[in-house]
C-alpha cells in the first residue's frame, strides 16, 4: 500500500461512517442539535463541504469544483447558532455539493507525488499536504460521533 492508497482508505471510511448516519435522516431531523449550544447537523456538513474546498484548495489549487457564491459564508461559525431550515441548503443539496467536493479530493489526492505529502501548509492544525488528506476522513468522524448521539435521540437503533 502507498500514501495514496492509505489516505484513501481513511477518507473512504470517514466517507461511510459519516454517509451511513446522514442516509435515512429528513431535512428536519436534520436541524436537531445534539445538545444546548451545539450544532446541528445541516451547519456541520455545510462546514464540512466548506472546509474541504478550502484545504484542498489550499494545497492542490484550481482542483476543486466551486461551491455555490455564498456558500462558506452560510456556513460560517457566525451562523452555527441559527435555527431558521429557510438559512440552510436541503439534504439533498448538501449532500450533492458533498459528493461533488468528495469527487474533486479524491482527484487531487492522486494528482500528489510522494513528495508532495510532506510539503508544509502553514496550517498550525494541519502542517503539511498529507494532513490536509488524512484530515478529510477523520473530520468527518469528528462530527458524525455527535450524529451518533442525533440518531438514539431520535430513537434509531445504533449502526456501528
Amino acid at each position: 500500500m502507498n500514501t495514496r492508497e492509505a489516505l484513501k482508505q481513511s477518507i473512504d471510511m470517514g466517507e461511510f461512517v459519516s454517509m451511513g448516519y446522514l442516509q435515512d435522516l429528513t431535512d428536519e431531523e436534520m436541524m436537531h442539535r445534539p445538545a444546548e449550544k451545539s450544532n446541528h447537523v445541516k451547519w456541520q456538513l455545510g462546514h464540512l463541504i466548506a472546509s474541504e474546498n478550502f484545504l484542498i484548495e489550499k494545497v492542490a489549487p484550481g482542483q476543486m469544483p466551486a461551491l455555490p457564491e455564498g456558500f462558506a459564508e452560510k456556513y460560517a461559525k457566525e451562523t452555527s447558532s441559527s435555527d431558521d431550515p429557510a438559512s440552510f441548503d436541503s439534504k439533498d443539496e448538501l449532500l450533492s455539493l458533498h459528493k461533488a467536493q468528495r469527487e474533486g479530493t479524491l482527484k487531487a489526492l492522486e494528482s500528489m507525488s510522494d513528495e508532495d505529502f510532506s510539503k508544509e501548509t502553514g496550517i498550525e492544525y494541519a502542517p503539511t499536504v498529507g494532513t490536509i488528506f488524512s484530515l478529510q476522513g477523520s473530520h468527518h468522524l469528528m462530527h458524525a460521533g455527535q450524529w451518533a448521539v442525533i440518531r438514539r435521540q431520535l430513537g434509531r437503533e445504533p449502526m456501528f
